[in-house]
């Protein structure tokens, strides 16, 4: 594949110079206080409220869910920016900070994670068995009773689609729910225990000293951030040189599925590269953003290949999710076959991800700047 530069397009980009990435850092610290707040007064926390923020309410579950997306939103940019940027930040604060703040997002993203992967799973083995397909919205209520945790309902008006699935797909099904909620229901105690521990409440310290001041080297003021972000942009494209989108072309890759039907429960050696690549495009991102400001150009091309690498990472996961049930002792075989026939689905789904993200970067180009 030819080498194709990230570099910035904008000619006056080399004048942006570091009080942008302070106005950034500011912005951004000043929104993940706003989703604090929020979070703590729509009852997102149990416990007592950290230093200097409102107290907790019990109302306003989908608040709380938009104001936790928005902390993991601000975290990652901050966290990514402080990458990209390390050379014009105080090395000490900066490099104390980005494990913190890549600990919030992670802690606060996994519920949800486990949430959409289990939706995934539960539509994809409908889909399979050739039965109508569900809301996304009634995924929850495919069992009888089943409350999600955190107190919000099941959803007992949901109609069921389980009567059409075969018996092995119907008895994987359940055992995906049972895996997947006892493991969302554990990543949402964790959230809470983190939020109201003293490791968060010193990360929110933190923060709410960013959103009023930047501790910025003495020379950042007057140095240019092109450089900085083009090196980023650079990381990126020789990350994409370096996967293998040859056999990305390949409609079918038996090499993934015997990887994951294997007693091996290691991650899959074929994805660590494509999750790579997924952080490194969202660094470069950030970095335009930066760079920009409020101003960035619309880069179909990065949105394209993002979504694509999204999915990647979706399918990757769900599939290795279904590799995992299928390990469960004393299953039936027709519950293992069902299990068996999902991860080869959804490795499928890997895969086509993976041309998809191909022919978005194959196909569009970016001009040097």
């Amino acid at each position: 594949m030819a080498q194709q530069h990230l570099d910035p397009t904008d000619p006056t980009a080399g004048a942006v110079t570091g009080d942008a990435l302070a106005r950034y850092l500011r912005a951004q610290a000043t929104e993940f206080l706003r989703a604090l707040r929020l979070h703590r007064e729509t009852g997102g926390t149990a416990g007592a409220p950290a230093r200097g923020y409102p107290g907790v309410g019990n109302d306003g579950a989908e608040e709380s869910v938009d104001a936790a997306r928005a902390l993991r939103r601000s975290a990652r940019r901050i966290s990514g920016s402080l990458h990209t940027f390390r050379p014009l930040l105080d090395a000490g604060w900066s490099e104390e900070m980005r494990p913190e703040l890549a600990w919030l997002s992670g802690t606060l993203g996994l519920e949800h994670a486990y949430e959409a992967r289990l939706e995934r799973l539960l539509l994809a083995l409908h889909r399979l068995s050739g039965a109508t397909a569900v809301s996304v919205r009634t995924v929850d209520a495919l069992v009888a009773g089943r409350a999600a945790p955190g107190g919000r309902p099941a959803g007992a008006t949901a109609t069921r689609e389980r009567g059409s699935l075969t018996v092995g797909a119907a008895k994987a099904g359940a055992l995906l729910e049972r895996q997947l909620t006892l493991a969302r229901t554990r990543a949402h105690s964790t959230a809470l225990q983190a939020l109201g521990s003293s490791r968060f409440h010193a990360v929110a310290d933190k923060v709410a000293l960013l959103a009023s001041e930047v501790p910025l080297t003495p020379a950042a003021p007057a140095t240019g951030l092109a450089a900085l972000a083009g090196a980023a942009g650079e990381r990126l494209t020789d990350a994409v040189t370096a996967l293998p989108l040859v056999t990305a072309g390949h409609p079918y890759n038996a090499e993934a599925l015997v990887h994951g039907l294997s007693a091996d429960p290691s991650p899959h050696p074929q994805d660590g590269p494509w999750h790579q690549v997924r952080l490194l495009l969202r660094l470069y991102r950030y970095a335009r953003e930066v760079l920009y400001g409020g101003d960035a150009p619309l880069d179909v091309r990065l949105l394209t290949a993002g979504q694509a690498l999204n999915r990647h990472r979706d399918a990757s996961e769900a599939a290795a999710a279904a590799a995992q049930a299928a390990r469960t002792p004393r299953i039936t075989p027709a519950t293992a076959y069902a299990l068996g026939v999902l991860h080869a689905d959804q490795r499928h789904e890997v895969e086509a991800a993976r041309f998809a993200f191909q022919q978005a970067w194959q196909t569009q180009t970016v001009d040097a700047p």
